[in-house]
């Protein structure tokens, strides 16, 4: 199988080198193990869903980890906790730099508090489905925020994001970019069952696959909206808890992520629930039965699409970077008071912003659109970000399939897509 470089590679390698160990985080397939792979081949590998070694673990995770020399890395590793609690206490003795990696396809944070448990000894890396940068190995790591300097250092090395819709429906997991890549639909057909048979079985001991997959469809179809639980509870035919809990099993083995409000004290009439996205957009395809880019392209779900493309890309530009997504990048929507241009006054009206992204006190409102001809009239909503006084407003961009980047007035951009 080809290996796409990775844009977190040198952050592994930095946070191998100065940590005890390393935990990467992830979606399944999204790579963990092929990039341990590639940057440390010569440090001994063991994965927990063999049944031989998960009962060693499982009976006596002590004499387990005792019976590998250092440094060692552990693939699956949330399916033994004990495992932790054990490497804590061989951590506390021996010290040192680079002895375990671990990965899994949960949550750290949410891995029954096993990051309490090793506090301090554990580097925690996130790794998610290929970018657009990896993709066109395209070599600049720095988060996506559209301030003059940021552009400026962008256009050094742009790429023509080629083919969009396709790669779109096509998705971001590295299996899908092998020349003898499966099927797209066989893959993701076998993705969707053994999520289900193993990674939400391995939280909840779900045993009705029907339900939850219907489930699954069901928040797909509604990539880039609003959480709504009742909603959705509805739509399938379970209880409100049920839902709740089932989209933190989402949220939790990476499927989906949830964009939080942006809101204060001046924006008092703010909607204050998430969003929710899908992490790969070739994964809501399939289960939306969106069968070629061509349908998905002109259909009607086709701005959600585009929508969580871009929401996905920028999310990706902070991971790889080394940044909590969750702790910049935000959404807006409430009811504001919106300036009449003639008379200065004006009245209530529904405002959305796409995103805000927030870095060093300073405001970056985004607007998303899937045409190529935005005008400035699409940032209306951005001054609503002027209410809050406690921050700086500055650069406003609209990220569309424009073809050339183009300034529609004073800190307001049109930007074409390969600027992310």
């Amino acid at each position: 199988m080809s290996y796409i470089n990775r844009a977190a590679e040198e952050l592994l390698r930095s946070k191998f080198k100065k940590s005890k160990s390393v935990a990467i985080t992830g979606a399944r397939q999204v790579g963990k193990t092929t990039l341990t792979k590639t940057l440390f081949p010569n440090v001994k590998r063991i994965n927990l869903r063999n049944m031989v070694l998960y009962n060693a673990a499982k009976k006596d995770p002590d004499g387990f980890l005792n019976s590998f020399d250092r440094p060692l890395f552990i693939d699956e590793v949330q399916r033994v906790p004990e495992v932790i609690s054990s490497a804590k206490v061989l951590l506390d003795e021996i010290g040192g730099k680079s002895n375990y990696l671990f990965s899994g396809s949960q949550k750290w944070e949410l891995m029954k508090g096993l990051s309490e448990s090793l506090a301090g000894m554990v580097s925690i890396m996130e790794l998610l489905p290929l970018s657009m940068r990896e993709i066109k190995a395209i070599h600049f790591n720095e988060s996506f925020v559209p301030s003059e300097d940021y552009l400026k250092t962008r256009e050094k090395e742009l790429k023509p994001y080629d083919n969009l819709w396709k790669r779109i429906h096509h998705g971001f997991y590295p299996e899908l970019y092998d020349e003898d890549a499966r099927d797209w639909e066989d893959y993701y057909q076998s993705y969707v069952s053994t999520y289900i048979e193993r990674d939400v079985y391995d939280i909840t001991k779900v045993k009705d696959y029907d339900t939850f997959y219907r489930f699954m469809v069901s928040v797909a179809a509604r990539t880039g909206n609003i959480l709504d639980y009742t909603n959705i509870a509805n739509d399938v035919g379970v209880s409100v808890e049920t839902v709740r809990l089932w989209i933190s099993i989402l949220e939790a083995t990476d499927v989906i992520f949830l964009l939080r409000p942006y809101y204060n004290s001046h924006l008092n009439r703010a909607i204050k629930t998430p969003k929710i996205y899908f992490r790969d957009t070739g994964l809501a395809a399939f289960l939306t039965s969106w069968l070629t880019s061509e349908t998905l392209e002109h259909g009607a779900m086709a701005g959600a699409f585009f929508e969580t493309f871009v929401v996905n890309e920028i999310a990706k530009s902070f991971v790889n970077s080394g940044k909590d997504f969750s702790k910049y990048v935000y959404y807006y929507r409430g009811k504001d008071k919106m300036r009449n241009k003639k008379d200065g006054n004006g009245e209530y009206v529904e405002c959305e912003i796409d995103l805000v992204i927030e870095e060093n006190g300073i405001l970056y409102p985004i607007e998303i659109k899937k045409n190529g001809n935005p005008n400035e009239h699409d940032a209306d909503a951005f001054d609503v970000l002027d209410k809050d006084i406690s921050k700086k407003h500055s650069t406003g961009a609209i990220v569309c399939t424009s073809q050339y980047k183009i300034k529609l007035r004073d800190n307001l951009y049109a930007l074409p897509i390969e600027y992310i």
